[in-house]
Formats: C-alpha cells, structure tokens, sequence
C-alpha cells in the first residue's frame, strides 16, 4: 500500500476566513466529527426576519418609515407642504413644540 503523506491546504487570502476554518477544524476534532458527518448533518433552522424598526412616523396620519430605502411620498410632503422637521418626524424624539404640528396641512 502506497501512502502519500498528507497535503497542506493552500493558503487563505482572507483572515476571516482562516480564522473560521480554524474554528470549524477544532470544534470537529473535540466533537469527534468528520466530513462524512457534514454530509449527512440536518438542514440548518432559519431563523425568523427581525421586523423593520420604525424610525419615522407622520404625528397625525400615522403613517411610518424604517429609514431604508427611498423615502415615501407621505414624508416628502410632511416636510416640503406641511412644514415638518426630520427631528419632529423621528420617533422617540421629544421634539420641541413648534408650530409646524400644528399647522392645517391644506396651508
């Protein structure tokens, strides 16, 4: 029986990813796994999406906004017709009271 010795990986350019190889190669060692096993482990659980944070919200129609994405139509108008401030339409920002809550949005 003619045995090679065995070869080294090749180098990883990432050290992130060396640093989980490595990771992954002890956690197999001190559970006495083997690739073999990796081939027959079970799916892994999804976890549930995390639901967006609101992180703007028009104080007297309700409507809100995580911040991602581009901005809707309700905030362009509170702050270009109604007179709103970005601060006054952040939420769980104590906004000073200003006039601009209180104006008639037909103005």
């Amino acid at each position: 029986m003619n045995r090679r010795p065995a070869e080294s990986p090749p180098p990883i350019d990432n050290p992130q990813k060396e640093a989980a190889l490595r990771t992954v190669r002890k956690l197999m060692a001190f559970w006495g796994l083997t690739a073999k096993d990796l081939r027959h482990a079970p799916e892994p659980v999804a976890r549930p999406p995390v639901p967006d944070s609101v992180r703007y919200r028009h104080p007297t129609t309700g409507d809100t906004w995580n911040g991602e994405g581009a901005q809707p139509d309700w905030l362009k108008r509170a702050l270009l017709n109604e007179g709103y401030t970005v601060a006054e339409l952040r939420v769980g920002n104590a906004a000073p009271e200003s006039g601009a809550a209180n104006k008639d949005p037909a103005v």
